[in-house]
């Protein structure tokens, strides 16, 4: 039974899951749009949102978690510089699914 588990599996062990949202989440800040499958969109949506937030903080400890997170300077340099402003007045909901 899958009681208390939250999130899909996609069909891959745990490392291989982390690694994949992390590289998918580094190619949309690059890219600023993916093209994947709806389950593995459905799993990033939450992810991407959390990263954003915690960047438009634009402090050093919040700089420290997202590269932490991320792994890819280029990527937190321009979610911090970039995408926070453009984001800056929304309380939420920063990517769709299309």
């Amino acid at each position: 039974m899958r009681h208390k588990k939250s999130g899909k599996r996609l069909n891959r062990n745990s490392s291989h899951r982390k690694a994949l949202m992390k590289n998918l989440t580094i190619s949309l800040f690059n890219h600023e749009t993916i093209k994947t499958t709806l389950p593995k969109a459905k799993e990033l949506k939450p992810k991407i949102d959390k990263v954003i937030t915690l960047g438009k903080k634009n402090n050093l400890q919040s700089k420290k978690n997202l590269f932490s997170r991320l792994q890819d300077k280029s990527s937190v340099d321009k979610l911090i510089k970039n995408l926070s402003q453009r984001y800056e007045k929304r309380k939420g909901g920063y990517s769709r699914i299309i």
